[in-house]
């Protein structure tokens, strides 16, 4: 018997908590939390027992499938990459290189393989590019472009050291952060509040983060740029001195002249705020010794994104909370990925999409147009986009595409997926590689401690060797590259450069980006990191908290932090300027958000039966007043429509949520049409972006905007 556990990280969320995986004769038996894991100190969700189920899932796939007819066949690696580059060249060859898309899923972020997937992206040449950026944060790195010069300095909340945090469409009692990587967020936000801090969640829901918070504020679906108006107002005339900033500030100006007549009392009602909260949570903001906003997901997925984004880190510069402890900050990680990508600049309007609708961002275009990409303007009439290549992504149920998704892939020339699963996305592919499970692979993540609250490094230890005949998603990534590159002789080239690429790994890429790092032995000597040393300690190396750094970071043409762009300015005003009485009518009477659940990681975790055990989560939670206006009872089946779409989930009865407003959470919608999940098609619940209008978008990137949808909810009539 060979019985040992190993030291990793759950790589499910962003939050990548420290686990001990304790394994038999490569059979998982247990998973906890390690308490000497230093970010995560022995915190883990439901979530990271998951891993041990996805491993050993027998709806997992382990070998490459090609399409027959209805169905798919078993093919070797060989043959599917010889497939895969035979017809994505052709296609190319004759109809361009943007004739191929591609689409990387949120998943590809939580691997070092993501750097194999732009390599993909860049060999392909294609200007088709989309991720799931542009479904949920693509306003907060344009504010950040805008104001600090590059779409990667997205300033992190420094929770650990603040004395009152104030939350904005965010439950990092439950995501354990995002953008700001927090394991075990309750009991980071409960110790500011044991330390005499103060915590304030802005939400429609009463949400499980302001549940434990001291204070709860129900905005209108929809009013959060007002609040942060309101509030900018009160503090600009209490006090008109420029804000105080470890690097110079433009705007400040124009800034006081935009919020002057924004007074609390006109954003009242169009933020669904009493005048007296905006002034006092303004105040309070301003007389904390430290403070800081923190907004995400619910904020982006407004047409509002943009601007509300640009307001939180304005609020949090006028009061004096930038670059300082307590504040908004910046990590200084071991690989320092935010100076290096800065380089690469982020690029705006290089190109759009077919019609014009939408201008390229970060060089890729908002997913939301996917559909119409490929499907043209009818019948006869396809549109640029006649093959895809997906990596570890599920648009199908995960982007607004008014249900057109489905019809648009089933009419492509050619479809790859990169994926473990046979999903509502893969299963209309032509071939799909899958990848070893997480628990087979041992990478070092690059991306999240750029984001995390504490200076951090830490090193994913492989649990159970892979089978001989499998690939990891790096190496069939950098496979596919190699493939599309329109060669001279590649039958003689090919074996050649797949022995260099099979050089270059993700390891050797760290272990030299360490080296070189801001912690590495070239910058510290003796005293500093090595990969080595990182892989030798098992709950990672503590670097310190975070240090004020904007300074040698900051990237604008004039190395001056922009309060005030003008385009957020113009836009501003253009918004006070709209006119709310026109309405989608009383048809439409309900205002929707989202809603997000522990056990539920978008639609990738429905196939672990422990994950969807219970009752049913894929819900419309509804206020009691809402519910008797409308005769309906907990657990009744009920339809929502909006102005595109319909669906039926049951209704949920509660005073958690604002009247007027409902929450039915994404990812859903899972069924039996050729789809590999045996467990979520028992599951199916509903797909929430049936009901949201790809065309309705931030006003900027074009990122997806499902928070605010107009519904109605009616009982279900019988046949």
């Amino acid at each position: 018997m060979s019985t040992r556990t190993v030291a990793r990280q759950c790589t499910l969320c962003e939050a990548h908590c420290g686990i001990l995986v304790s394994v038999d004769n490569d059979k998982v038996t247990r998973i906890e939390g390690n308490p000497d894991d230093v970010l995560s100190h022995g915190y883990i969700c439901p979530k990271a027992t998951a891993l041990a189920d996805l491993h050993s899932d027998p709806d997992r796939l382990r070998r490459p499938l090609r399409r027959v007819g209805d169905g798919f066949e078993e093919i070797g690696w060989d043959e599917a990459f010889a497939l895969i580059g035979e017809r994505l060249r052709a296609i190319q060859r004759r109809h361009g290189r943007d004739a191929v898309a591609m689409y990387l899923g949120n998943p590809a972020a939580h691997s070092s393989s993501v750097i194999y997937g732009i390599a993909l992206r860049v060999a392909l040449l294609t200007k088709q590019f989309y991720s799931a950026s542009s479904i949920d944060q693509f306003p907060q790195e344009f504010a950040a472009w805008k104001m600090y010069g590059s779409n990667v300095l997205m300033p992190i909340a420094d929770v650990d050291r603040t004395d009152r945090l104030l939350i904005l469409g965010a439950n990092p009692a439950v995501s354990n952060g995002s953008v700001t990587t927090m394991p075990d967020a309750r009991g980071r936000i409960r110790a500011i509040r044991r330390r005499g801090g103060t915590v304030v969640v802005v939400d429609p829901r009463r949400t499980e983060t302001a549940r434990i918070a001291d204070e709860h504020v129900a905005i209108r679906p929809g009013g959060d740029p007002f609040l942060l108006l309101g509030m900018l107002h009160t503090i600009v005339t209490d006090d008109r001195t420029p804000p105080q900033a470890t690097v110079p500030v433009s705007g400040w100006q124009e800034l006081v002249d935009l919020v002057t007549p924004c007074t609390p009392e006109d954003m009242a009602p169009r933020a669904g705020v009493d005048p007296d909260t905006i002034r006092r949570l303004a105040r309070d903001h301003t007389a904390a010794r430290s403070a800081v906003a923190y907004a995400r997901i619910g904020v982006c997925h407004q047409v509002t994104g943009t601007l509300t984004h640009w307001l939180v880190n304005t609020l949090n510069a006028v009061t004096g909370n930038l670059d300082r402890p307590g504040g908004q900050m910046y990590a200084t990680p071991p690989i320092d990925a935010a100076r290096l990508v800065r380089l690469l600049g982020s690029g705006y309007g290089r190109w759009t999409n077919r019609r014009g609708e939408h201008k390229s961002f970060r060089t890729e275009l908002p997913v939301v147009g996917l559909a119409d990409e490929i499907l043209g303007d009818g019948p006869g009439s396809p549109g640029p986009v006649r093959a895809l290549v997906t990596y570890a992504g599920n648009p199908v149920l995960s982007t607004p595409q008014g249900g057109r998704l489905d019809e648009a892939l089933e009419s492509l020339d050619f479809f790859v997926a990169v994926d473990m699963y046979l999903t509502e996305t893969s299963r209309h592919a032509d071939v799909v590689l899958p990848p070893i499970s997480h628990l087979e692979r041992e990478e070092f993540d690059f991306l999240f401690p750029v984001f995390s609250v504490r200076n951090n490094a830490r090193f994913n230890d492989r649990v159970i060797e892979p089978q001989p005949d499998s690939l990891e998603d790096w190496q069939i990534l950098a496979r596919l590259a190699l493939e599309v590159v329109p060669v001279p002789f590649r039958s003689l080239l090919t074996r050649p450069l797949r022995s260099v690429i099979d050089r270059i790994s993700p390891l050797r890429l760290g272990a030299l980006g360490v080296l070189t790092g801001p912690h590495g032995v070239l910058r510290r000597g003796r005293k500093g990191l090595t990969l080595n040393k990182i892989r030798r300690t098992p709950g990672g190396v503590d670097l310190g908290p975070l240090q004020p750094r904007l300074r040698s970071l900051i990237a604008t043409s004039d190395r001056r932090l922009h309060l005030a762009p003008d385009e957020f300015v113009t836009e501003a005003h253009r918004l006070l300027g709209a006119d709310e009485t026109v309405s989608e009518g009383t048809e439409f009477d309900l205002r929707l958000i989202g809603r997000r659940h522990l056990r539920s990681n978008n639609s990738w975790l429905h196939n672990v039966p422990t994950m969807v055990k219970g009752r049913d989560r894929c819900t419309v939670l509804m206020h009691p007043d809402d519910a008797a206006a409308r005769t309906l009872v907990d657990g009744q089946p009920v339809t929502v429509t909006s102005r595109v779409g319909h669906i039926e989930v049951p209704v949920e009865v509660s005073d958690e949520i604002r009247v007027g407003t409902v929450a039915i959470p994404h990812g859903w919608g899972h069924d039996e049409k050729g789809v590999g999940w045996s467990t979520a098609a028992a599951h199916p619940g509903a797909n929430v972006n049936l009901l949201h209008d790809p065309k309705v978008t931030d006003t900027f990137t074009g990122n997806a905007a499902v928070n605010a949808t107009m519904v109605n909810v009616t009982a279900v009539t019988a046949p």
